[in-house]
């Protein structure tokens, strides 16, 4: 299918372009380049490719995607349960965000404790995924603060390490936590953990 390569801006008469590139699309439908990709493969958003192998997505394309999934419009908030992970892994947060997305999931991350705090002041999310170890402030102190000033169990965590085992479940637990993963630790279980506890 030919069509016409568009710069982003807006054609003549003030016209928005037909087609966009991936960053366009993502950022059109309020996801990460990644998820876009992956939203392509599986033939959830159809995307056309460029000799040199580039996508390009057809706006009318992303408005029926819209309309399909629930959302406002054009750049509008997703009708999904917003999930905040909070781990110093970016390769990590990318998974897991990529793979919640495409389960219908609205997904904020957080290199740390302190950005996760900050993050719950904007918008309090329905679940928190979160790292036991990480620099400065670990996932205890933030459980601990989060309590403080949320309340027990008002935001429902799952805590997740691949360094400590499976004996601290229990303290997880006992400090108002409502799943944990330990070692030998796997991504998709806390994807898992995430779909039971917050089912769409």
């Amino acid at each position: 299918m030919a069509f016409r390569e568009s710069s982003g801006r807006r054609g003549a008469g003030g016209q928005q372009p037909e087609w966009l590139t991936l960053g366009q699309a993502s950022k059109y439908l309020g996801v990460a380049q990644s998820t876009m990709r992956k939203w392509s493969d599986v033939g959830r958003v159809p995307a056309f490719y460029t000799p040199g192998g580039h996508r390009r997505y057809r706006r009318a394309d992303l408005d029926q995607f819209l309309d399909r999934s629930g959302r406002t419009g054009p750049g509008g908030p997703i009708e999904g349960p917003l999930v905040l992970i909070v781990d110093d892994d970016e390769r990590l947060r990318e998974y897991v965000r990529v793979n919640l997305e495409a389960e219908g999931y609205v997904v904020r991350e957080a290199a740390d404790a302190e950005e996760g705090l900050a993050a719950l002041d904007e918008e309090s999310p329905d679940l928190i995924l979160l790292d036991v170890m990480m620099p400065r402030v670990d996932g205890w102190e933030m459980l601990q603060r989060v309590h403080e000033k949320h309340g027990v169990g008002a935001i429902p965590v799952i805590m997740f390490s691949g360094k400590v085992d499976e004996q601290a479940a229990g303290e997880a637990a006992s400090r108002g936590a409502q799943g944990f993963i330990g070692k030998p630790f796997d991504p998709r279980s806390l994807i898992d953990s995430t779909k039971q506890l917050l089912p769409i």
